[in-house]
């Protein structure tokens, strides 16, 4: 028995049996593997400081964001109602209802992440502002400057 005592409680580990997802669509496994290392947690970062970044995503009904993997400690607000289905690296599918301004506040300690992606499954635009605090145990992702609202200098 693996002792996960030492993981916080938002972390989710990838699942190293590819059968795990066997019900995913297809190529979405393989996805998933190649976007391992993908900081970009929205559409567009639109600030970014020494101890946080501000994300905007949008995600129009029928469409998913990309895999992206969140290692530090961040909140995301809702800012439509909506429905969504996550994909998670433990090979776990979930649904859920989102509410305008519904929050949730996530955390990892070292080693820790959650890779996944979010489908829109609903009749409206997800949008989303997530907010990332880098100061956390892990070290930020690197993020392309086409990502940015304003590149880097």
């Amino acid at each position: 028995m693996k002792d996960h005592a030492a993981h916080g409680p938002h972390h989710i580990p990838t699942n190293p049996d590819p059968s795990a997802f066997a019900d995913w669509p297809a190529g979405m496994y393989e996805e998933m593997l190649a976007a391992h290392d993908n900081g970009c947690v929205g559409s567009l970062l639109v600030s970014e400081t020494d101890r946080v970044r501000v994300w905007h995503l949008h995600i129009a009904p029928g469409e998913r964001c990309g895999f992206h993997r969140h290692v530090n400690p961040y909140f995301w607000s809702s800012l439509t109602a909506g429905r969504g289905r996550n994909y998670a690296s433990s090979g776990a599918v979930s649904e859920a209802v989102y509410t305008a301004g519904e929050t949730r506040h996530y955390h990892y300690g070292p080693g820790d992440y959650m890779l996944h992606c979010i489908e829109n499954v609903g009749d409206t635009t997800l949008s989303f502002v997530t907010v990332e605090f880098l100061d956390g145990t892990n070290p930020p992702l690197a993020i392309p400057d086409h990502m940015r609202l304003t590149p880097t200098p």
